[in-house]
């Protein structure tokens, strides 16, 4: 249904992003964009690179007066920084003799534990790091926060539906399990939290925590929870292994850079759970039937189940530490230190906006995939008549 792809280097002029399959109607402009990418460079442990690295957003493809048109969205996100790269990182050859003079030219020789520059090495054959840590840079997922604005902007168009996230842990600091998720309209106040915690008193701690890991010269990991509030039951399928819904999401977040670990609702506790306080039993409502706990996180059987959808997802502390940490210097074969380049203490809450993103894009797919339309209107005409079908039935969704 929906196909999503981008382009472009950490240094280089600008990241592209192409979102291909969505419907015309979707209203949506640069400056929505622009905001969900200022909520990416936020967050309490970033370093300095998110201040002078400004995103410079302009709709090349498929919108009209704020309106996508039906055809591919094509998304150029600018580089402010690119003047300072402009030889080094050029298209178009360069004169030997200019790049010599050129000290961040110089040969990256020393892979960072941690990254993609011993393996890109090694798989691309390059001698010098520059072209494989330029594109594995998590740069890149501003192209992809980009495409999510606007997903997310379809899948409240048609659905009312939100996509929002919330930190559940920055190091040993963590949500208690079972803990409140924000609801529908708690987006804001999770911003309003320099570590994007939902709980002010654990975000406190978490904001220690991060203080503590600076001060030792460190950097932390955390985990990051999505939820989403609207869905109807049924995206998403059991009858294959790649249609399933949880399964789509889990390797939308793996494929985020750092990301180790997802689970869904309360996943990896269920494991040590007991069958029969494990499962969300099912009781009648007078809007149908409604499951009392949502350790599921909203899907069973690989479908949306109609509840609020919770997905998590692991984030491994940051690979460049400003104390560097052993490798070799590959031009040489000896021992060494790696790579030193700016590093974010921690970059967590950055990681929830770009796990909404990967969230929302898979989920406009699969309503695609549920309802299809041309259009917002015929999609959300679709969808009015899936749940007037549940209704009459007595299996309707809140």
């Amino acid at each position: 249904m929906l196909r999503w792809l981008t382009a472009g280097e950490s240094h280089g002029p600008a990241l592209t992003a192409i979102l291909e399959g969505l419907p015309a109607g979707v209203r949506t402009s640069s400056k929505e964009v622009g905001a969900e990418l200022a909520r990416r460079r936020l967050g309490y442990g970033r370093g300095a690179r998110m201040k002078f690295e400004q995103d410079e957003i302009s709709f090349v493809g498929g919108l009209r007066h704020g309106i996508t048109q039906g055809g591919p969205v094509a998304i150029q996100v600018g580089n402010s920084e690119w003047p300072k790269w402009d030889r080094v990182m050029s298209a178009d050859p360069v004169d030997a003799e200019e790049l010599a003079g050129i000290a961040r030219n110089a040969p990256l020789t020393r892979p960072r534990p941690g990254h993609a520059d011993l393996v890109g090495m090694q798989k691309y054959g390059f001698d010098d790091a520059r072209p494989v840590l330029e594109r594995a840079s998590a740069r890149e997922t501003a192209a992809r926060v980009a495409l999510g604005s606007v997903a997310k902007a379809f899948l409240a168009q048609t659905l009312d539906a939100v996509v929002l996230s919330h930190v559940v842990r920055i190091g040993t600091v963590a949500v208690p399990l079972g803990a409140p998720v924000p609801g529908r309209g708690d987006s804001e106040a999770v911003d309003a939290s320099p570590v994007r915690c939902f709980d002010p008193q654990i975000a406190t701690a978490m904001i220690a925590e991060v203080d503590a890991a600076k001060d030792a010269g460190d950097t932390l990991g955390g985990v990051v929870e999505v939820v989403v509030h609207g869905l109807p039951p049924g995206l998403g399928s059991h009858v294959h292994w790649d249609r399933r819904l949880d399964a789509r999401l889990a390797a939308a977040l793996m494929g985020i850079q750092a990301i180790k670990g997802v689970e869904v609702g309360d996943g990896f506790a269920l494991a040590a759970t007991p069958g029969s306080k494990a499962h969300d039993e099912i009781e009648a409502s007078q809007d149908g039937p409604r499951r009392r706990s949502g350790r599921s996180g909203g899907t069973e059987g690989g479908m949306s189940t109609g509840e609020v959808l919770r997905v998590r997802a692991a984030m491994k502390p940051i690979s460049t530490v400003p104390r560097a940490l052993d490798t070799v210097d590959v031009a040489t074969g000896e021992a060494a230190k790696a790579i030193a380049q700016r590093s974010d203490a921690c970059a967590v809450p950055a990681a929830g906006v770009v796990a909404e993103a990967m969230v929302a894009l898979v989920l406009a797919d699969a309503v695609l995939e549920k309802f299809g339309g041309d259009s917002v209107a015929e999609t959300a005409r679709n969808i009015a008549g899936y749940r007037a079908a549940l209704d009459e039935r007595g299996l309707g969704w809140s």
